[in-house]
C-alpha cells in the first residue's frame, strides 16, 4: 500500500515540475522578446500624442492657488497626415462651460528629425475659423470637419517645440 502511495503522488510531482519549467521557459521567451524589442521615434511620438489626448483639468492647482482657474483641456484626434504624424484638436474653457472654449489649437506630434537632440517635435497651429471646430472632441465623427479639411486650415501661426518624450510625460503626470 505505501509503495502504491508513492508511485501515484510521483508521478504528480513529475507533471507539475514539467509544467513549471514550461511555463519558467515561456515566460523567459516571452520577457526576452519583450526586452528586445526595440522603441523606435515614431514608439515615443505615439506615446506623446496618447498622453496629451483625452479631458484634464487643472482642478488641484485651481484648489491650491486660488489665483488660478479650474481649467478643462479637452484633446483627441483630428487625423493621421501621410508620413505618419498626428494631428490632435485641442481646446480649453472653463470647467463651468466647456461648450465654450476660449482657445483652440492643432497640435502636430511627430518624431524630430535625426540630426536635432530631441526624441518628439510638438507644432502648435491656431486655428482660423474657431466658430467651426467648437467642440470638435464632442461631435459624432460625421459631424466634425473631416482629415482633408483639417490638413487645408490657414495656419495663422506656427509653434514648434522639441521635447524629450521623458520630459513631456513627466510633465504630464504632475
Amino acid at each position: 500500500m505505501g509503495s502504491g502511495e508513492e508511485d501515484t503522488g510521483g508521478g504528480g510531482g513529475a507533471v507539475r515540475g514539467a509544467v513549471l519549467k514550461a511555463l519558467v521557459v515561456v515566460g523567459g521567451v516571452l520577457l526576452l522578446r519583450r526586452l528586445r524589442r526595440s522603441t523606435t521615434r515614431w514608439d515615443h511620438a505615439r506615446a506623446v500624442a496618447d498622453a496629451l489626448s483625452g479631458e484634464k483639468f487643472s482642478r488641484e492647482q485651481a484648489r491650491k492657488d486660488p489665483d488660478f482657474f479650474n481649467l478643462r483641456m479637452l484633446t483627441c484626434r483630428a487625423t493621421e497626415m501621410v508620413d505618419g504624424s498626428r494631428v490632435l484638436y485641442f481646446e480649453q474653457a472653463f470647467w463651468r462651460s466647456p461648450e465654450k472654449p476660449f482657445r483652440q489649437r492643432f497640435y502636430m506630434v511627430k518624431p524630430c528629425p535625426k540630426e536635432m537632440k530631441c526624441d518628439v517635435e510638438l507644432s502648435s497651429y491656431a486655428i482660423g475659423d474657431a466658430e467651426e471646430y467648437k467642440n470638435f472632441c464632442d461631435r459624432q465623427k460625421d459631424q466634425r470637419p473631416q482629415p482633408e479639411e483639417v490638413i487645408a486650415i490657414q495656419i495663422n501661426s506656427n509653434v514648434h517645440t522639441c521635447a524629450s518624450r521623458r520630459r513631456v510625460l513627466n510633465r504630464m503626470a504632475s
